[in-house]
């Protein structure tokens, strides 16, 4: 017998329908000798819609009442899982983050797990019990009532995977899997069997959804093993990801991800000192804006180019920042582009083969798309493009390193 933790976000709970549906499937790997865990998120559109009560009444809600509010959403799916459950012959008790002592820092809306007290949930699987636990929040130490975030729902399946030391933790939402790249764009995409921590890290950041970045950080951290699996299919097997490299010889590349949310600024022949990066960057980071790639050029002239990246709702911030910054240290010029987006080839194989970089390279270059801004990590080469050029690039790049040969 197993015990595994089973999540179900907005869209897999969306409905009464669904939530019965939900309940079937549990029931399901129960019949197989398993023990279950569940968290669920709110029903689909719930929590945007108590946000909107909250700003209707407060324009900038009080952070503590806010979480007490939205903190409701999930109240309601876990009473009627269980009441699915139990309605099925399955006995099931639900918990709210705050029941089973999720305990959080006090940083409210944005909280982290600091520690999860076990007892009473295994009490209950002891008992032969379904326990169905509210995702995405839990309570600080006095007392209040707090939320994790965006992706808490994840957070909170993984973390509580790690302190029951479950065999595995099944995310179940509306996808049956992880894609070697966004089957909308190429449709001869093929679902991954198997990812590592580290390439799933890769592909969250830069732009795949699937799961929420902080609970692959957790699921690496405390060694979970994580599966994706659809709600809306009835398979079993999804896409696993563990920190084991399961093949001898693992492939060059895993997949390919792609953000349209870039937008670039330049700030161009500044005086070339030490300190300039600072006081260049250190004002983006004062008004609370996260960089991606950073190049410098140093001109013949004594002066220094700077170029970065920042998320596109952050581009006129941005430019409006640099232009006042460029005034203060003598620069020539500051330029800007938010036409541009930014594709990623990712894969663990990289770090025993030669020549990614020059066949991805090349294969832009046969395209015609040219490369704007070059990043690289042990397994990660990431490339800005413009805009115009995505698909194109995104469907060349996936041929070029045969993913579309996967089984």
């Amino acid at each position: 017998m197993s015990l595994i933790v089973q999540k179900y976000g907005g869209t897999s709970v969306g409905t009464v329908e669904r939530i019965e549906s939900v309940a079937d499937k549990v029931i399901g790997w129960r019949q197989k000798g398993h023990d279950i865990v569940v968290v669920v998120s709110a029903m689909s559109g719930e929590t945007n819609r108590l946000v909107e009560m909250a700003k209707a009444i407060q324009e900038q809600p009080v952070p503590r009442e806010l979480d007490v509010l939205l903190a409701t959403g999930e109240q309601i799916t876990i009473a009627l899982l269980s009441m699915a459950l139990e309605k099925r012959g399955c006995t099931a008790r639900s918990y709210t983050g705050h029941q089973v002592h999720i305990r959080t820092d006090s940083v409210h809306n944005k909280a982290r797990i600091v520690d999860i007290d076990d007892k009473r949930i295994r009490k209950d699987l002891d008992k032969g019990r379904v326990v169905v636990v509210a995702g995405f929040q839990g309570m600080d130490e006095e007392g209040n009532i707090t939320t994790l975030g965006r992706g808490g729902s994840d957070t909170s399946a993984v973390a509580l995977a790690a302190a029951l030391k479950a065999d595995e933790c099944q995310i179940y939402t509306d996808v049956d899997g992880v894609y070697t790249t966004d089957p909308r764009v190429v449709p001869e995409a093929r679902r991954l069997d198997h990812i590592t921590y580290e390439e799933m890290l890769e592909m969250a950041s830069l732009g795949a959804k699937v799961l929420q970045i902080r609970s692959v950080e957790f699921a690496s951290k405390y060694g979970v093993r994580l599966r994706v699996l659809s709600s809306f299919e009835d398979t079993a097997t999804g896409t696993l990801i563990s920190a084991e490299e399961t093949e001898m010889e693992q492939a060059l590349i895993s997949g390919i991800a792609f953000n349209r949310d870039e937008a670039k600024v330049t700030i161009l022949g500044v005086p070339d000192q030490p300190g300039v990066a600072h006081k260049i960057l250190g004002p983006i980071a004062d008004n609370n804006i996260e960089l991606d790639m950073i190049i410098q050029n140093v001109a013949e002239d004594s002066t220094t180019d700077f170029t970065f990246t920042v998320h596109r709702n952050d581009f006129d911030k941005s430019l409006a920042i640099m232009k006042e910054t460029a005034n203060k240290l003598g620069a020539r010029e500051v330029t800007g582009d938010s036409k541009i987006v930014k594709v990623s080839i990712v894969g663990v194989g990289m770090r025993s083969h030669a020549g990614i970089a020059s066949t991805m390279f090349e294969t832009l270059a046969k395209e015609g798309v040219n490369i704007r801004m070059i990043s690289t990590s042990e397994i990660k080469i990431s490339v800005v493009v413009d805009e115009k050029y995505l698909e194109l690039s995104v469907r060349a790049l996936h041929e070029a390193f045969g993913l579309d040969q996967l089984a």
